[in-house]
């Protein structure tokens, strides 16, 4: 399974590849949201992007989750601090978080193991 995260970030890309190519002007609108929205301010980009992590858990977005979970140990997270939003995921989220959080502290582990 580790092995599929590769696949799907290939995957996601490739889709927002398709987007960005049948719909340029709206990708480029939205590509400039996360360049706003994750620029340290009063929070951190580490803490921004663990709040997306927690978010995308709690909406259950697959892509969300992967790009997110990088981009938050890109930013320093560690390990822990992914599981200690996993929990904060859960307690909004419910039961499905819980499958949608193992799926990301398995994600943050993989990238964590390819460093």
């Amino acid at each position: 399974m580790m092995s599929d995260y590769k696949e799907e970030y290939k995957e996601l890309a490739q889709n927002h590849a398709a987007l960005m190519k049948n719909c340029p002007d709206l990708m480029t609108a939205f590509r400039g949201i996360p360049k706003e929205a994750l620029k340290p301010k009063h929070l951190d980009t580490k803490t921004k992007e663990l709040m997306a992590v927690a978010i995308a858990i709690s909406i259950r977005c697959e892509g969300c989750i992967l790009a997110h979970v990088r981009d938050a140990l890109k930013a320093g997270a560690t390990i822990e601090e992914v599981a200690e939003t996993v929990e904060v995921a859960v307690l909004m989220g419910g039961g499905p978080a819980t499958a949608y959080g193992a799926k990301a502290l398995s994600i943050a582990e993989y990238l964590q193991s390819q460093t």
